[in-house]
């Protein structure tokens, strides 16, 4: 850098917003002072020179004195307001020039009086010369080039002047005054650097403290807030939710909470992608807020389920009246750029109750969710008495399943799989069921969902695997049996890794097929095709179970390592009546045959339902007209007889090889 340049830098405001504002408000404080000390001396110099013209004695400091007082002003308007950056750089950088100017004026007004007046005058004349210009070098000292250019502007033209006059006095003062200016610009330049740095330390410690303040409010943000949606989130929903009820404990007051989960979204992600899904729940955010009113709290508690807090009305009808609306909201199309997306939602709503805590409140509204999903899927249930007493004894069932030896009280029976064309059993499909010591006999349809729900499916599956696996070293070895895999065993490796491990222990040939069910695929069809080619490769066969009622059946047949289809009962039930029903079934018995699988038709329970699968192609039947459920000692009986009664009937009209 040019020495030019580094002059220039020297007296220029420097460019540092946080420096600036600093030196402003310095000396915004300082400035009646040096301005006082000035004026105050300037008047009395005046005073003391009689003998001088009006102009000097009276004019001249009359308009310095105004200039000095329009500057006080200027100063003054800015005292107690916050200062821009902007304006305190034009106002620092005026006082420099200001400062030469008046120092300029001030010495050149004091010299010019040094000839009318006696040895005291004149030394009053080197005097005010000399305090002035300390005391206003000391008030500007935290504006350097302000400071610099006041002490040069008078130390020059004072050394010059009483140098010249002939007066060795004079030119001793002319000395003093050079060398104590020399040192206090020294002292003041030291501490203007100390400054800076005080003011740099400063400003890097209120950085650091922003910097610590927007991260804990990005901690904060991140802890409470859904990141996709912008809601309130779990976590916060659960502190507002017992806060709420804190509140309102002493106060006799209700409140509700309703959860709103969407049905098959998986589908969603499954179809268009992760994006898109993200886009289908921020609309979804939208929707509800759009219909909440202000006192309602709404928070996302994760992948597709709201919940809601309602401080309104909290009666049943109220409560029944706000999900229609809430679940009619979700049933508008989700216009995006992949597609349209449809869509339902499933609502429960539970009332407060004196005493309840946040889970207690909570675990009622969730409960009524499930039971809307199941059983009015894309409508909204209010908890009711019949609720709450299946909840109490769901929850008696949890406790009983969470404490259960399964290896003890699940048992498993066998259900009959008949080839016609065989005719004779190729198969049984092993079912599990649960005797509590505490709860009696357990249907499965109550069982299976809250052992899905609560994780212990992967269990109970492990332990129906262990005893098929067992009765099947004991079988004909022609005969082959079923066991169901969950959605929750297929989206666990360490669940599929557990299911391989037991079929590679049993030992070969692996007579064992798993059966899966379409929407247990939904969850991660990658996952769930890896595990089943484990177990292929083990010698097991894969059935698609529940053929025809789940989502994107074909895309499933297509990439899965199937070796049969299930055909839903729900078709079977309606073949003699319904030719739609028969038409499905008709291209499923075709589709089987193309890609060299088999068809397996279940829920069999009239004679009339079997001759029209007959006609339509079907060979293996499954149903209660070939065999209930029945225990491994009835299973050999079954296969001891199965040349007896009605199978030999059939045998005769259709002319099977025996």
């Amino acid at each position: 850098m040019s020495a030019v340049k580094r002059l220039v830098q020297y007296f220029a405001v420097p460019d540092n917003p946080e420096l600036v504002q600093a030196q402003a408000l310095a000396f915004s404080q300082q400035v009646p002072l040096m301005y006082g000390i000035l004026l105050v001396n300037s008047l009395a110099l005046a005073a003391t020179h009689t003998d001088a013209p009006d102009l000097l004695r009276l004019y001249i400091p009359a308009l310095l004195a105004l200039a000095c007082a329009i500057r006080v002003v200027t100063w003054w308007r800015s005292q107690g307001k916050p200062m821009s950056y902007a304006r305190a750089r034009r106002l620092l950088a005026s006082t420099v020039w200001v400062a030469a100017g008046l120092g300029v004026s001030f010495s050149a007004w004091a010299l010019s009086l040094y000839p009318y007046g006696g040895p005291f005058q004149q030394s009053h004349v080197a005097f005010y010369m000399g305090i002035t210009s300390i005391g206003c070098v000391y008030c500007l000292m935290h504006l350097r080039g302000a400071a610099t250019m006041v002490a040069l502007c008078v130390v020059i033209p004072f050394t010059a002047f009483f140098t010249t006059s002939g007066n060795w006095v004079f030119l001793a003062l002319a000395i003093n005054l050079l060398l104590v200016m020399a040192a206090l610009m020294t002292v003041l330049l030291n501490n203007y650097r100390d400054f800076s740095a005080l003011v740099a330390s400063r400003a890097e410690m209120e950085h650091k403290q922003a910097e610590t303040q927007r991260l804990s409010d990005e901690n904060y943000r991140l802890a409470n807030i859904d990141a996709l949606t912008g809601l309130p989130n779990r976590r916060s929903f659960d502190r507002h939710l017992q806060a709420i009820l804190d509140s309102v404990d002493g106060e006799h007051r209700q409140i509700a909470v309703a959860r709103l989960d969407l049905d098959n979204f998986k589908s969603v992600n499954d179809i268009f992608g992760q994006i898109t899904g993200d886009r289908v729940l921020a609309e979804v955010a939208n929707r509800i807020n759009m219909l909440r009113q202000t006192s309602t709290f709404v928070a996302r508690l994760g992948s597709n389920s709201f919940a809601l807090i309602l401080s309104g009305a909290t009666d049943e009808a109220a409560l029944q009246a706000s999900g229609d609306v809430l679940t009619a909201a979700m049933r508008p199309s989700f216009e995006l750029k992949l597609g349209t997306v449809h869509l339902s939602a499933s609502a429960g709503f539970a009332a407060s109750r004196p005493g309840d805590t946040a889970e207690t409140l909570f675990d009622r509204a969730d409960y009524v969710t499930w039971v809307a999903k199941r059983e009015a899927r894309g409508h909204a249930l209010v908890f009711s008495e019949r609720h709450a007493d299946e909840l109490s004894r769901v929850r008696r069932m949890e406790h009983a399943l969470h404490t259960a030896d399964l290896d003890r009280e699940i048992h498993i029976l066998f259900q009959p799989q008949f080839d016609i064309a065989l005719n004779r059993t190729t198969g049984y499909e092993v079912l599990a069921r649960w005797r509590s010591p505490v709860l009696g006999e357990v249907s499965p349809s109550e069982f299976i969902p809250l052992a899905e729900r609560t994780g212990m499916i992967s269990k109970i599956t492990q332990t129906v695997l262990r005893k098929a696996l067992a009765v099947s070293a004991r079988l004909p070895k022609s005969l082959r049996l079923s066991v169901n895999l969950s959605a929750h065993d297929l989206s666990s490796t360490t669940a599929m890794e557990a299911i391989a491990r037991l079929v590679e222990q049993a030992g070969k040939p692996c007579r064992i097929d798993f059966e899966i069910t379409e929407t247990a695929v939904m969850r991660d069809m990658a996952q769930a095709n890896e595990g089943l080619l484990s177990l292929l490769a083990l010698g097991s066969r894969i059935a698609l179970d529940d053929f025809g009622t789940g989502h994107s059946s074909l895309t499933h047949v297509q990439k899965l390592p199937l070796d049969r289809i299930k055909v839903d009962r729900s078709f079977v039930a309606e073949v003699t009546d319904d030719p739609t029903s028969r038409a499905i079934i008709k291209t499923t018995v075709d589709l089987c045959r193309n890609l060299g699988i088999s068809c397996v038709f279940e829920g069999i329970e009239t004679e009339q339902q079997l001759d029209a699968l007959l006609g339509l192609g079907g060979t293996v039947m499954q149903g209660y007209l070939f065999g209930r459920p029945m225990s491994e000692d009835k299973v050999f009986e079954h296969i001891a007889g199965e040349n007896k009664g009605w199978q030999q009937h059939r045998r005769q009209i259709f002319g099977a090889a025996g």
